[in-house]
């Protein structure tokens, strides 16, 4: 087919709540055909029920985890401070929170998930691009996260039964009772997944405060084993704050943004759950940018106090609970990076590929095997060598999903917010030959912008030690604004590619 204007007709078979929320209309018959299915369609309203506090725990249970602990303690490792350590987190949260309440705003009012609401940018089928470089970003997650659970299972057998469990023999470098302990963390989290979204959001609902209280046991621990607080906050910083700091900084920055920055996507699938715009607004603003502030200031004070106990920075909490004799104290420890661990990766790197990947063949891949294929795919991704050194973890594997992720960010807030100024058309969105099929089911000009917003974000990179060298030298000087770039980019390509397309052609009513 090709492509056509878009038709000027109302958009019906659907109807507008008092409060602004946007639902099927009640006579209208379901979308149906090859591009939905139970997972993908609209929630009902009444279904919507995710209060403030719901949101506010989903995003503490998420950001109080070992991945955002190590997100913190990498900077102390790569020579920072506390203090700028802090600083460059808390200031990627507040500036990553904007995409985010901008692209969680379709949730609520129309209930759909993140890879139907990419649909109305990039086309009915196009869609299944930045679905899919989203789902995959999801499974390098998936895998890490996993091996931070997988490691504290394995330490912690380790000290109850012995040294036949901690010096078995190796395999590619691991304990092979390692490897045994990745599956045996990626079976659980397989079951829980399986028993669906409601399992998942009364998980969250408990984890939060419990991982909190961990987090402030082990500052408890660091500060007692370092003589008190003094020295926690003494440990200089190796950079100062002149031209050192402010070179590390940028990319430090664009690398702590592209740790959300798969959220400010497809943060809609869960919005799509939420009472009220005010539910999702509130409970993000109160629950990302404050928890994860504090939670870095938790591990960079933690990880302060090991450079001072054991003369270099431990970066890894679960390598760093490893090294108490308490067996209690261990135990406790360790179960919090577990409980910490699963919060977080069910609800980020489960929830959101599973739809993703629902997108690419809705007749065939259900939500729950949308999640089974990103268990495999998170294991063919061999996480243990993107976790293995804090310079890699930052800013190639941060900086390069930033990024890629900041593009896409870009165009849907460009199509939603400037040019449909938040309207879309329900029905529309799953039919072929509707206002979003465009051409055989894409929108060039998305991908167009999708490209050029990459290409400029990314071209540059250090890729080490994925592969050495960089792709395109002479955008080196952009790669450390990766997800800024790229977020600029694709949004005025994007801009410049549509509105002669919209101006002439689409009436929207």
């Amino acid at each position: 087919m090709t492509e056509t204007a878009p038709p000027a007709i109302p958009m019906t078979g659907q109807i507008t709540l008092p409060d602004g929320r946007v639902e099927l209309a009640p006579d209208a018959e379901p979308p149906g055909g090859r591009y939905a299915n139970r997972d993908l369609l609209p929630v009902p309203a009444a279904r919507r029920t995710w209060t403030t506090y719901n949101f506010c725990a989903l995003w503490v249970g998420m950001a109080h985890n070992t991945a955002s602990w190590t997100l913190a303690s990498g900077l102390i490792a790569v020579g920072m401070d506390w203090k700028q350590a802090v600083f460059t987190i808390a200031l990627a949260n507040v500036i990553v929170l904007v995409p985010m309440l901008l692209t969680g705003h379709a949730g609520p009012k129309y209930g759909i998930p993140f890879p139907v609401f990419a649909r109305a940018s990039f086309g009915v089928r196009g869609a299944n691009l930045p679905a899919v470089v989203r789902a995959l970003v999801a499974c390098g997650w998936f895998g890490i996260q996993t091996w931070i659970g997988g490691e504290a299972i394995y330490f912690l057998a380790g000290k109850l039964i012995g040294s036949s469990w901690s010096q078995a023999s190796h395999i590619a470098g691991y304990a092979w009772t390692m490897w045994l302990s990745f599956a045996l963390f990626w079976v659980l989290q397989v079951a829980i997944i399986l028993r669906g979204m409601e399992t998942i959001r009364r998980f969250e609902n408990w984890a939060a405060p419990f991982v909190l209280v961990g987090a402030f046991v082990m500052l408890w621990w660091m500060s007692d084993k370092a003589g008190g607080l003094g020295p926690l906050f003494d440990q200089p910083s190796s950079l100062g704050w002149g031209a050192d700091f402010w070179k590390l900084f940028a990319p430090s920055l664009m690398g702590m943004i592209g740790f959300w920055s798969t959220l400010s996507l497809n943060i809609p699938d869960f919005t799509r759950y939420g009472r009220s715009q005010k539910a999702q607004t509130w409970g993000q603003a109160l629950g990302l940018p404050t928890t994860m502030t504090l939670f870095a200031f938790l591990s960079v004070l933690v990880t302060s106090g090991s450079q001072a106990v054991y003369g270099k920075p431990v970066w890894d909490p679960v390598q760093l609970a490893a090294k108490t004799d308490n067996t209690v104290g261990l135990l406790y420890a360790l179960v919090t990076v577990l409980v910490a661990t699963l919060s977080v990766n069910i609800a980020a790197n489960l929830v959101s590929p599973a739809f993703d990947f629902s997108n690419v063949a809705p007749r065939r891949v259900s939500f729950r095997t949308g999640a089974l294929i990103t268990c495999v795919l998170a294991v063919l991704i061999r996480p243990w060598k993107l976790y293995a050194d804090p310079q890699g973890y930052i800013f190639t594997w941060l900086g390069l999903v930033g990024g890629l992720l900041g593009t896409v960010a870009g165009i849907l807030v460009a199509d939603y917010w400037i040019l449909r100024r938040a309207r879309l058309d329900l029905a529309g969105l799953y039919r072929a030959g509707g206002r979003y099929w465009y051409a055989r089911g894409w929108n060039w000009r998305a991908v167009a912008a999708f490209t050029a917003g990459g290409v400029l974000a990314v071209g540059g990179a250090d890729f080490h030690p994925l592969i050495d060298g960089r792709p395109t030298p002479a955008l080196a000087p952009l790669a450390d604004y990766g997800w800024a770039v790229g977020l600029a980019t694709s949004l005025v390509v994007y801009l410049a590619l549509m509105l002669p397309r919209h101006r002439r052609a689409y009436a929207e009513v």
